[in-house]
């Protein structure tokens, strides 16, 4: 039987540090509501990316609890910056370590701008806000510029004001949660260490631009020019369709086009991301496809499972700057999405959204 888990109050702001040497680092400034299982929790959260990542930085939590939206178990607003496309590949290129480093950073557009495919814009050849793809080459500045989460932009090596607060997670008060995974989840709890796993890694650049396209969009929005759009992540540089790939340009339309993790110009397709919540699969851009399989940072969980990080989830922090100890070579991406697609097949999961 699980054992049963008492909570604390706690009556101010409490700040911990988690660090280790030659290791990514964690400063966490937790909120009064958050009780001493909740600290403990989410600090252990913080030790397993530490764990996977050796880059020597710095990132600023600020943690707390409150009522969200229906389903929401969680959420994550990331700082972010905007940095010039031909900066950010040339430090993509200088932190290249592993083979998967080196396949990527060698497929991205050389210059000072990229081209994608894009929709929705009020300056869309097919018409004001329309839904079909055009192929944006004009070099503005949704095509030259990369909106980083400030974590994905130390890791870098990118600096900033060293007491600036890099995200806030809130975890919703509506739900019961389970704070040790060690012997399961209960079957009516949710899995706080794995949710606070999956929202860390949104604050360490597991995001899209994809999500802000798809909120300005008509009638929900908009439309707005496409230089108005100054957001591909670091992620959406690898994000491909099979029409895109076509032009040899990443995918960032709001469509329910499959869309996909690639390391070489979409030619392998490793695993699906999410499209959309409103144009798209229903679920936010800034995942893997739900109901896969295919790593923690998917939209979705259920009461009584175990979340995990898979060599997926690592192999795409990896491409996007961070220096992951161990990830699996290059030969082995269309085996492993092979291996996750059908173990995703046969998994049934509770549709709870996380953000």
């Amino acid at each position: 039987m699980k054992k049963s888990h008492v909570k604390t109050a706690v009556a101010a702001a409490i700040l911990v540090v988690c660090s280790g040497a030659h290791a990514l680092t964690f400063n966490y400034t937790f909120t009064p509501t958050s009780t001493q299982a909740d600290i403990d929790a989410f600090t252990a959260a913080g030790a397993i990316w530490s764990s996977y990542f050796t880059d020597d930085v710095t990132i600023n939590l600020n943690v707390g609890t409150a009522a969200l939206g229906a389903g929401i178990l969680a959420q994550a607003g990331s700082t972010r910056t905007n940095v010039a496309y031909g900066s950010f590949r040339d430090s993509l290129v200088a932190d290249a370590g592993s083979a998967a480093d080196l396949q990527a950073v060698g497929t991205l557009s050389g210059g000072s701008s990229f081209d994608m495919l894009l929709n929705r814009t009020s300056n869309n050849p097919n018409g004001a806000g329309s839904a079909t793809a055009y192929l944006d080459n004009d070099g503005d500045a949704n095509n030259s510029s990369v909106w980083l989460t400030t974590a994905n932009a130390k890791a870098l090596g990118y600096t900033f004001s060293p007491a600036a607060s890099d995200a806030q997670i809130t975890f919703s008060n509506a739900f019961s949660w389970d704070y040790d995974g060690s012997d399961g989840i209960d079957a009516n709890s949710f899995d706080f260490i794995g949710i606070a796993v999956h929202e860390i890694g949104h604050a360490l650049g597991f995001v899209s631009g994809v999500d802000i396209l798809d909120i300005n969009s008509p009638p929900v929005n908009g439309p707005f020019l496409d230089n108005q759009f100054t957001f591909v992540s670091s992620l959406d540089l690898f994000r491909y369709s099979v029409a895109s790939t076509a032009l040899g340009v990443i995918d960032w339309t709001a469509s329910t086009t499959d869309k996909y993790f690639s390391l070489d110009q979409g030619q392998t397709a490793i695993a699906s991301f999410s499209t959309g919540r409103n144009f798209g699969d229903g679920q936010q851009a800034s995942h893997w496809k739900d109901s896969l399989g295919i790593g923690i940072l998917d939209p979705t969980a259920a009461r009584g499972e175990l979340l995990a990080i898979t060599d997926t989830d690592l192999l795409a922090f990896d491409v996007i700057g961070w220096n992951v100890a161990a990830i699996p070579e290059p030969s082995t991406y269309a085996m492993m999405a092979l291996g996750l697609f059908g173990i995703g097949a046969a998994r049934r999961r509770a549709a709870q959204r996380r953000g």
